[in-house]
């Protein structure tokens, strides 16, 4: 989606990267604009993504790099067999709700990135197929992850706006300013 990234201060890097989570962080948010719970966990297509299930996945992957920055456990850590539970709406959990948390989860985020000393600073990865043996990355690569997951997710929420009510990026900015 087309929209304006400022940087929070001229060269200040750490604000400019927020800026760009940030911003794909709201093209989610608006992907669920005026919907109803049902519409937003409805799959239009042959995917099982949904809004709302994209919502509670993005939150809880952010959540997720956030703790591992921290190299504190994650209290809403995933298994092999609640995996799938990422990307629906469970219980008692709204899109509201859903919002509030990750809007706690994005704050959070901010302040940590805000009291690193250095984005060179780096955190171990953890054992995994897809990551090197003893990795390790930096607070600047975990924004740029960031910017890359959540856009990444923002092309779909786009693709799934779209196909529920015709409603694009640019309609949704205009719903969101009023």
């Amino acid at each position: 989606m087309v929209t304006h990234v400022p940087a929070e201060a001229q060269g200040d890097e750490r604000g400019a990267l927020l800026s760009f989570v940030e911003a794909q962080r709201g093209a989610i948010r608006r992907s669920v604009l005026g919907l109803t719970e049902e519409q937003a966990a409805s799959r239009p297509s042959a995917s099982e993504l949904s809004l709302s299930g994209l919502l509670k996945h993005v939150a809880e992957t952010e959540l997720n790099w956030l703790r591992m920055a921290q190299q504190k456990p994650n209290e809403k850590a995933r298994t092999q067999e609640t995996w799938g539970d990422s990307f629906r709406l469970v219980g008692d959990e709204t899109v509201p709700g859903m919002l509030a948390f990750w809007d706690s989860v994005a704050n959070e985020t901010e302040d940590f990135i805000h009291s690193v000393p250095s984005l060179n600073d780096t955190f171990p990865l953890p054992p995994a197929p897809w990551f090197p043996k003893d990795g390790e990355v930096s607070m600047r690569w975990l924004l740029l992850h960031l910017v890359e997951e959540i856009g990444r997710h923002a092309g779909h929420a786009d693709i799934i706006r779209e196909s529920l009510d015709g409603k694009g990026a640019f309609d949704l900015i205009a719903l969101e300013r009023g």
